[in-house]
């Protein structure tokens, strides 16, 4: 096998495979125990280039073009059939570091100054405001929630107190004040009552009709 690096193609330069260690039909017989199909599809198109066919043909029926199959001869190269598999993607990475979020676990458990803050319970909207104005990082309250989840704290209070409620004084006022009735409606009683109160004959009902 010729071991350069390029070779002109129908006018194109194309990358040659380099590796030594798999023939065409060893590759194939990889291919048939790959689960990935992408994978698959592009081992077998690395064996057809080694089999002689051109790079149009075998990007064609590898289902790519002829550029990325370039591009994946040039991880077969380097890394082998490892190198043909797809790269595990990174997560999200937290926009708040652990001395940050470790602080911030610190508010939810003491909870909120109501003299400084200005509530009694935390809001997400309020833990957002004050994650903004100490570090500088801006968060939607969806955001917060996520981080107070990871943090393993239950639900924060949708709308705090007012900071002039006095929930004593509240429940003195339920207890000591008398209790209201919606008064009877007329229509309410029977029909066949008179107006004095008293039940009056069926015959008589039936003549004031």
């Amino acid at each position: 096998m010729r071991m350069s690096s390029i070779r002109r193609e129908s006018g194109m330069a194309s990358v040659e495979i380099t590796r030594p260690d798999l023939d065409a039909s060893q590759l194939r017989a990889e291919a048939a125990r790959t689960a990935n199909a992408k994978q698959v599809r592009r081992i077998l198109a690395i064996a057809m280039i080694l089999d002689g066919h051109s790079r149009l043909v075998a990007a064609q029926a590898g289902g790519m073009d002829r550029q990325t199959l370039r591009d994946w001869v040039h991880r077969y190269n380097a890394e082998g059939l490892a190198g043909l598999a797809d790269r595990p993607r990174p997560g999200p990475t937290s926009r708040l570091t652990d001395t940050q979020m470790a602080e911030m676990a610190k508010w939810v458990e003491d909870g909120p100054d109501l003299a400084k803050d200005g509530v009694v319970r935390w809001r997400r909207a309020d833990l957002r405001d004050r994650i903004t104005n100490k570090f500088a990082v801006k968060l939607h309250e969806r955001s917060v929630g996520k981080l107070l989840h990871k943090l393993n704290f239950s639900s924060i209070t949708v709308r705090p107190l007012h900071p002039k409620t006095d929930l004593a004084v509240q429940e003195t006022f339920k207890k000591t004040s008398p209790i209201w009735h919606e008064p009877r409606s007329r229509r309410s009683e029977p029909a066949d009552r008179s107006k004095s109160g008293f039940r009056t004959k069926p015959g008589l009902v039936n003549k004031a009709r």
